[in-house]
């Protein structure tokens, strides 16, 4: 990538000026993407949620999708509301459906895409997670078995700690009134604040790792080596091996939520097909860390099933999305995801970054004003319950 070989000082300050670079380009997106998903969440109870959710019909998961949409949260802490809702008697299929929405449906995700990759990921990001659950719940009618199902539940009901239980508990919606009179009051604002601060906590240590990863790969990884290693010179081969190689990058880099897109952006200038960026981004549900959250809540049978039936699940929306996409010409011909060393301008995005962070300035302040510290020193405590941590907040 550079004429004369660079000191391992310069290699090191490269990859910390592209993470940096990335990192300014979307900060007033994920401020604003935590924000609005504060708001949903400030907004929507998700204490019925198991009740809901009764079986694996066609409505239940529909239910399960729609609730996982409008409750974003980090990988970890849908993993352990996903069990939460098994252990109240909700359909297990139904919960992981709820647990695949509420991480790769969200809002903050889709304006990330927008701004670091382009619309077109975001869409195909909205196509590919429907399609992605539809091929799950498929793939668990034909081969999932009731004992495995009874043994998991077996399992769950031990209360094994898993990661970020306390947040995923945390449920504190404001329900009296119109949904503007909920946002608008008082108490309304305060939970909206509560949510954002809480969801910044529990993903910021994703967030720079991720663009610490990509930022590294982009300054020290040749683009010949993305090139080969990504088959761009088959593209037939590139089309097929793309979303069955993008979730095993995925997994070894163990970078969860949002803070693989950047990495994302890094692999599709590399050369990776459009549908194995949205298998890789898919897969933030099968990392390592999360196997082994699996192997904890429901056993090792059901987190080997789970990771076999995720990773089919992840590749077939990954397939489905470079074959409708390529149909209708939607792929991007062009690759320029904005992987970039730092470099703060007066322009809008600085614009943009100011009033964000003043947004995010008054609801930290906010949180802090109405007891936020207790929660947020809750968020790592094992599970006791929504109900637990509303009364107590």
């Amino acid at each position: 990538m550079h004429d004369e070989p660079m000191s391992l000082w310069d290699q090191i300050a490269e990859a910390l000026s592209m993470g940096f670079g990335m990192f300014w380009e979307i900060l007033w997106a994920l401020i604003l993407g935590f924000a609005i998903s504060a708001l949903v969440q400030a907004v929507v109870s998700k204490a019925e949620m198991a009740r809901l959710l009764p079986d694996d019909s066609a409505k239940s998961c529909a239910k399960a999708t729609g609730l996982g949409v409008a409750s974003s949260f980090c990988s970890y802490a849908a993993v352990a509301i996903a069990r939460s809702i098994f252990r109240k008697g909700g359909d297990f299929t139904a919960a992981m459906a709820f647990e695949f929405a509420s991480t790769n449906l969200v809002i903050e995700l889709g304006i990330i895409l927008v701004v670091l990759m382009g619309w077109e990921f975001a869409a195909a990001e909205f196509v590919g997670g429907p399609l992605m659950i539809v091929a799950l719940v498929l793939i668990f009618r034909a081969s999932l078995k009731r004992r495995l199902v009874d043994e998991a539940l077996e399992q769950a009901e031990r209360g094994v700690a898993g990661k970020m239980e306390g947040h995923a508990d945390m449920d504190m919606p404001v329900t009296e009134g119109s949904i503007r009179q909920r946002i608008t009051s008082s108490k309304g604002f305060a939970a909206t604040s509560h949510y954002f601060v809480m969801d910044w906590a529990s993903i910021w240590k994703d967030i720079l790792l991720g663009l610490l990863i990509a930022g590294a790969l982009a300054a020290w990884v040749p683009h010949s080596f993305w090139q080969s290693f990504f088959l761009t010179d088959h593209p037939l081969l590139a089309k097929l091996w793309g979303p069955l190689v993008g979730p095993i990058v995925a997994i070894v880099s163990f970078v969860c939520s949002i803070g693989n897109i950047p990495l994302a952006a890094v692999l599709w200038n590399g050369g990776i097909s459009f549908g194995g960026v949205v298998a890789f981004i898919f897969a933030d549900l099968i990392v390592l860390p999360i196997l082994n959250i699996y192997r904890k809540y429901y056993g090792m049978k059901m987190a080997i099933f789970l990771f076999v039936t995720f990773f089919v699940a992840m590749v077939l929306a990954g397939f489905a999305v470079e074959l409708l996409f390529n149909a209708v010409g939607l792929i991007p011909e062009v690759r320029d995801a904005k992987v970039i060393e730092a470099g703060v301008e007066w322009n809008y995005t600085t614009v943009l970054n100011i009033v964000f962070l003043l947004v995010g300035a008054v609801l930290t302040l906010r949180f802090f004003r109405t007891g936020g510290l207790d929660m947020l020193r809750m968020m790592e405590k094992p599970s006791r319950g929504g109900e637990a941590m509303a009364h107590e907040h």
